[in-house]
């Protein structure tokens, strides 16, 4: 296949939750979990060149660890307030080439391969598609106000969206395009690309590539690292 794939990875939040140093850089088994969401992207061998995008103070004057690997396959880009205008300036800085992309969160440390396959495949095809795990448990539907339940959701029919998700570069773009015209910002970029009426697939994931915002994600995330040896 050619390399003409660029990924996307978002590392431009604060990570205040889970206190202290930015969660992107705490050490997860000696390893900043950055390093450890980058890899599988940097090591494919369909992506042609991955951007980083930072808190722009970061992308500025970026830790050494980082500042050493930029250039070589990796850009350093600064990122906005908000989730959308972070990827929408990965998506620029992003050589013209890069035909299909794949958008992933720093945060995510444990993406496997497989998962990267299968989300380029469905890119290639012409649609979206997103890393995703069914929902297991029972959902309710709940009124904000007093907490009462509305109904039970069809579990069935539920998934848990995860990253990466993955585009054909124009069709993200014009996602980006049309969010950002009507002041629209949204949580992961699948949502953005439904509003076009675009299809978008399930690739069904690990419950293991978790997003790591709490101090006790973080201590799930040292233990399954130890685990694995």
């Amino acid at each position: 296949m050619p390399r003409d794939v660029g990924a996307i990875v978002v590392a431009a939040g604060q990570g205040t939750r889970i206190g202290g140093v930015p969660k992107q850089y705490r050490l997860l088994a000696g390893v900043p979990i950055v390093l450890r969401a980058l890899r599988p992207f940097a090591a494919h061998h369909e992506v042609a060149h991955v951007v980083l995008v930072l808190p722009p103070a970061d992308a500025a004057n970026p830790p050494p660890f980082l500042a050493e690997l930029a250039g070589h396959g990796l850009t350093l880009a600064p990122g906005g307030p908000e989730r959308s205008q972070s990827v929408a300036a990965g998506l620029a800085a992003l050589p013209p080439a890069c035909g299909i992309v794949l958008v992933h969160d720093a945060a995510r440390p444990f993406v496997e391969p497989g998962v990267i396959d299968a989300v380029i495949r469905e890119a290639r095809a012409g649609v979206g598609a997103l890393a995703a795990v069914p929902v297991t448990d029972t959902v309710k539907e709940v009124s904000a106000a007093d907490h009462r339940v509305l109904r039970t959701l069809p579990r069935e029919l539920l998934w848990r969206a995860q990253t990466p998700q993955g585009f054909p570069r124009a069709l993200l773009v014009q996602a980006h395009e049309r969010a950002c015209r009507e002041g629209l910002t949204a949580t992961d970029d699948a949502a953005l690309v439904e509003r076009l009426g675009a299809t978008i697939r399930v690739v069904p994931d690990s419950p293991s590539n978790l997003k790591i915002t709490t101090p006790e994600d973080l201590a799930w995330a040292e233990a399954w690292v130890e685990s694995r040896g």
